[in-house]
């Protein structure tokens, strides 16, 4: 529920009726939120009922409406939940309102109210058949995720197929994870070797790969000491906890009273210690109470680094652009004013290069453009090659050293499986001028981006191919514009309902991103005719 009448809200609150309101779907999700009504509307009742009023969907899909209001729902969101309730036996009556057919001049919105009556009434599945796997993926998994209705069976360099076997452009790369393109014959070939090999051991034991992983790393960072591990939320706690155990140990600083700054907007993963750093809300929900001793400060501002810290901060940690935040990305000097702050306090200056490291941006490291060496390192995603989960924690050799054994394990972590392949997508990214082709190809897609005229863009921004396209809110909403690309052959995904991101394997050509432009093109193209017919 978006608004309603005053009237219409004291009847409700007399009646008891319970209102969830698209503050509460935002931060939920719509499949969460259907699930809890579905709950409340079966208890105690032979049947229940379901009232569509079509002006709940987003302008762009459904301008033909009693009431467009922008920032409405997705009808592949929408319908997609109303295909669950379609399973339901006491399901006995629907029905689906506010269709004007005299401002729906191109049929557009009578599709929308087929697709969702097709959803209601369960005669065929929607954008994708719920049966088979993806039922299955609804039936037993926690529903953590809220993909895009598409499943995907094999992949090739920067394409990959579903079931239908259908072929999609991926202009996402497992945010990063798949920056040398999907199943790159060498990155498969090292794996299988390794794999028939010798895979894990656990750190008990010494294997041959890992000390080679450790140099190659340090070489081409300019760091000192390496620790192991699995995914980037792994390798920020490790971050964390050498931060505090060296501001304890090294600096002095009581061990109770250590802190960390952090900044708004950030995304270093889930875990609950890392959300005590986050600003984003339903990432918190529920989940709390969180460990003390963080603070944050705007992103991008120096000065409020400055300003924060005390004699009890220990570190800084910060992404050079944030990803997830929405590909921000901070003034040039921005970094080298933060790494001088950090350095005249006495406080490590910490980046998390997990999604913007190896090549992504243009350069090895995305601190790099800066000249930025900085006393800690996180990266992970691409340094598995898209293959396994690989992470480390980079840092000064006096950091690192406040480690002692038994401080910090993990048994996949470091097995030589993992360093292999590790090994073998760092000499890629090398031998394949990965960062000079992310530099060169990434300034044509910003530029030819910028040169595509819509009325529902308000920025597009972004460094080497990381690359963000802010839209705005009262115009469309992000996921619209993912699920139409979708359905012409592009995938990417959205953040914070108003940016879609666009980052390809490194390996993608320029007429590969070129095709992807014509079809960005046509879409933006469609959705703003049909701003336009709604208004």
């Amino acid at each position: 529920m978006r608004s309603f009448e005053p009237d219409e809200a004291e009847l409700l609150s007399r009646l008891g009726v319970r209102v969830f309101s698209s503050d509460e779907i935002d931060q939920r999700g719509l499949g969460a939120v259907m699930s809890d009504a579905h709950a409340i509307a079966t208890r105690g009742t032979a049947g229940f009922g379901i009232s569509i009023d079509l002006d709940v969907i987003d302008p762009a899909e459904a301008p033909g409406v009693g009431s467009p209001v922008p920032w409405g729902l997705e009808c592949g969101t929408l319908a997609t939940a109303l295909a669950e309730m379609s399973s339901d036996t006491r399901l006995i009556a629907a029905e689906i309102a506010e269709y004007n057919p005299r401002i729906d001049n191109e049929g557009q919105t009578a599709r929308v109210a087929a697709e969702l009556a097709t959803a209601l009434l369960g005669a065929s599945e929607t954008r994708e058949e719920r049966s088979g796997t993806a039922q299955l993926e609804w039936q037993y998994g926690a529903r953590n995720y809220d993909p895009l209705p598409v499943t995907l069976v094999r992949g090739k360099g920067v394409y990959v197929w579903d079931e239908q076997d259908r072929r999609f452009l991926d202009m996402m790369s497992a945010y990063s994870a798949v920056s040398h393109g999907h199943c790159h014959p060498r990155l498969t070939q090292v794996l299988a070797q390794q794999a028939s090999t010798l895979s894990v051991t656990s750190r008990a034991y010494r294997n041959d790969r890992l000390p080679r992983l450790f140099e190659r790393l340090c070489e081409i960072t300019g760091q000192e000491a390496v620790l192991p591990a699995n995914t980037g939320l792994e390798a920020v706690e490790v971050a964390i906890k050498a931060a505090r155990k060296w501001g304890a140990k090294v600096k002095g600083v009581p061990q109770d009273e250590v802190e960390i700054i952090a900044c708004e907007g950030n995304f270093h993963g889930r875990s609950i210690a890392i959300l005590a750093m986050s600003s984003e809300s339903q990432y918190r929900d529920g989940f709390g109470p969180f460990p003390p001793g963080f603070v944050r400060i705007p992103f991008a501002d120096a000065q409020a680094l400055e300003r924060a810290i005390t004699p009890r901060t220990v570190a800084f940690l910060v992404e050079p652009i944030q990803g997830e935040g929405g590909i921000i990305v901070p003034p040039s000097g921005y970094l080298a004013r933060c790494a001088e702050i950090c350095r005249r306090h006495d406080v490590l200056f910490i980046c998390d290069e997990v999604q913007t490291g190896l090549g992504r941006t243009g350069r090895m490291l995305a601190c790099e453009h800066e000249q930025v060496k900085p006393d800690g390192l996180i990266l992970g995603k691409a340094l598995g090659g898209g293959l396994l989960p690989v992470s480390a924690f980079l840092a000064r050799r006096d950091v690192m050293d406040v480690f002692r054994p038994g401080d910090h394990g993990s048994t996949f972590a470091g097995s030589a499986l993992a360093a292999a392949v590790a090994l073998a997508a760092l000499d890629v990214l090398l031998e394949e001028r990965l960062p000079e082709r992310a530099t060169e190809l990434g300034d044509h897609f910003i530029r030819q981006l910028r040169a595509i005229p819509s009325p529902l863009v308000r920025e597009v921004r972004g460094k080497g191919l990381l690359i963000g396209v802010e839209f705005k809110p009262e115009a469309v909403s992000a996921r619209t514009v993912c699920e139409k690309l979708l359905e012409r052959g592009v995938l990417t995904k959205d953040t914070h309902h108003t940016v879609v991101r666009f980052a390809p394997p490194l390996i993608v050509t320029r007429a590969q991103i070129d095709e992807a432009l014509v079809i960005i093109g046509e879409v933006l193209l469609e959705l703003g005719g049909a701003l336009r017919s709604a208004a």
